[in-house]
């Protein structure tokens, strides 16, 4: 195995899910509604249809689903906690059932030998309190604080990695900008107010959650994107500033006690969304604690933007094209390994993070069983690939600790309904059998042996 690229010892496997998206059992033991079980009732708001009322029915099969990790040989296993499944009102009486589900999912995994990594909130919020203006309401702050304090005292002796929020951006930004998620409002000062609380609530979550989990790593995932300009013109580099900072930078900064960024602040002002002066929903002793310290910066990564001007009569021609169908997923990202590395180590070099960690990266394929397997090469050509720039990472210096597969089985794509599967493992939604696909089972070759083998073996 000489000719294999190993990574260092101690290098954490792992796969990721979340709970709306393979739970399913949305009224079972006293959960209560979240945004998305409205949202998904919403005509036209779901590509098919569907919504997350059955999924993997991992709430009832969770011994099968922690059965299939071990066999993978897994190191760790990222869920999320359904916040309306522990307080169906929000905030007030914990339902015992909910924190119980978790009790058992957290113990099966540690006698498994799977360390737990839990997200407190990846965009499940309780529609109680969405009726009341959900993260554009500054009280949804405290409420979350409450919720982690109930999930981390119940949790916390046994969980030794918590994640605060997975994905502010998508959660702010589809959900109250561009109405694509739940809850499907489309203002963009309303959106900016959702970011700014959910990094506030994260933050003053940190505390807490230390209190009643002294052992754990505590951070948070943010999904970020690597921008290209499309072009060497000036209009070109401007739409990369411009994306970099709204996308990026806007969530990074204030994470890192920089507050946000002074042009994206004059962007959104010259764009009518925010006033002059100070930011209306920004309070004083916010940026402190947003920027309060963390063990570890959670990075999720699919894929590259290549920013365009076309607004610009005689713009330069393009130096980077649009990427062909063959160089896209099925969901129709861009494959762009290269853009894992180039985020982990700007990450790296801007901001200083003590630890970084892959929590979410995964392809969208279709590929269906053929007599009993799922021959799923591109899947493992995706992982392959991110593994190898992964591995470049380290080498260059930067502290990369854990990479999580996303996603552990085949889960409801949020908007995209059961229409996209990004699992190693094949999911029959009709009959709920779980079949490992080849992607998994090289993954499992992987996590073994520490190490991948050169891509030219597996040509």
């Amino acid at each position: 195995m000489s000719n294999r690229i190993h990574f260092p010892k101690n290098f954490t496997w792992g796969a990721a899910t979340s709970c709306y998206q393979i739970e399913g059992a949305t009224t079972a033991d006293g959960r209560g509604e979240s945004i998305w079980d409205r949202f998904a009732l919403k005509k036209g708001a779901i590509q098919d249809g569907t919504d997350g009322s059955i999924a993997c029915e991992h709430y009832t099969r969770w011994p099968e689903d922690i059965a299939l990790m071990k066999e993978l040989g897994l190191h760790a296993y990222r869920f999320s906690v359904a916040w309306p499944r522990v307080l169906p009102q929000g905030t007030g009486r914990i339902e015992e059932r909910g924190l119980a589900f978790y009790d058992r999912l957290v113990d099966g995994l540690l006698e498994a030998g799977i360390r737990p990594s839990v997200t407190l909130y990846h965009w499940d919020l309780p529609q109680v309190l969405e009726d009341k203006g959900g993260w554009v309401n500054r009280e949804t702050v405290e409420a979350f604080v409450a919720y982690a304090d109930v999930v981390t005292r119940r949790l916390g002796d046994r969980v030794g990695e918590w994640i605060t929020h997975n994905e502010p951006w998508c959660a702010a930004m589809l959900g109250y900008k561009d109405g694509y998620h739940a809850p499907g409002i489309k203002s963009t000062p309303k959106a900016l107010a959702a970011a700014h609380h959910m990094l506030l609530s994260h933050g003053r979550a940190v505390p807490v959650i230390r209190r009643n989990s002294p052992d754990a790593r505590v951070g948070i995932t943010l999904n970020l994107v690597d921008p290209h300009p499309a072009s060497p013109s000036k209009e070109d580099a401007e739409a990369c500033r411009k994306f970099d900072g709204s996308f990026n930078r806007w969530f990074l900064d204030p994470v890192f006690g920089r507050g946000y960024p002074e042009d994206v602040i004059e962007d959104y002002r010259k764009e009518g969304h925010v006033p002059e002066g100070p930011l209306p929903f920004v309070k004083e002793g916010d940026q402190e604690s947003m920027g309060v310290e963390t063990d570890f910066l959670g990075l999720n990564y699919y894929s590259r933007a290549i920013l365009r001007d076309d607004s610009v009569p005689n713009n330069l021609p393009r130096t980077i094209p649009e990427p062909a169908n063959d160089q896209k997923t099925d969901i129709g990202w861009e494959i762009f390994p290269e853009g894992l590395s180039n985020l982990l180590l700007r990450v790296h070099r801007e901001y200083g993070p003590d630890s970084l960690v892959v929590t979410e990266n995964g392809a969208a394929y279709h590929t269906r069983p053929v007599n009993g397997r799922v021959p799923d090469e591109r899947r493992r050509d995706y992982l392959h690939r991110h593994f190898l720039e992964a591995r470049k990472v380290i080498d260059s210096g930067a502290p990369l600790h854990a990479y999580y597969v996303w996603s552990l089985m085949d889960n409801y794509e949020w908007a995209f309904g059961y229409s996209q599967r990004f699992g190693i493992t094949w999911v029959d939604y009709e009959t709920q059998e779980r079949i490992l696909k080849d992607s998994a089972r090289w993954y499992k070759d992987v996590i073994a042996h520490n190490s991948v083998p050169p891509i030219q073996e597996e040509k």
